[in-house]
């Protein structure tokens, strides 16, 4: 006996991912994702998402959203690169024992640590 094409189960892992999000308690939303089509979850926390392209979407409606929503991701990035920076200083810094290198990665930590808190006081506006 032969399975029909049609009724056969998919493999397709987004449709696993569906199904989880549903699981989890996320709901389906009437939206579609801009990229791919696919049916928007929206997540516990009021997050939209799309399970085939594995990201969160942001829904604007205005121009000036799109700026501010730019501008945000943009200091998110850079917040989280400065932070990353100051990291690979601070073991740096650790292992160190040349005192004239000491000075440059101190210098370098304080430079990093003034552009962090402009990052986000920026942020806060």
């Amino acid at each position: 006996m032969s399975q029909n094409q049609n009724t056969k189960p998919t493999d397709e892992p987004h449709i696993k991912r569906m199904a989880d999000l549903l699981r989890q308690g996320s709901t389906l939303t009437e939206l579609a994702c801009p990229a791919c089509a696919s049916p928007l979850f929206r997540l516990k926390n009021g997050d939209l998402w799309c399970a085939k392209c594995e990201k969160k979407v942001i829904i604007v409606k205005e121009e000036t959203e799109v700026a501010k929503i730019t501008s945000a991701l943009n200091l998110e990035t850079l917040e989280a690169t400065l932070l990353a920076k100051i990291q690979e200083i601070q073991e740096k810094m650790q292992h160190e024992t040349n005192v004239e290198e000491l000075q440059k990665l101190g210098t370098a930590l304080s430079g990093l640590l003034e552009n962090l808190e402009k990052v986000r006081k920026a942020k806060r506006l």
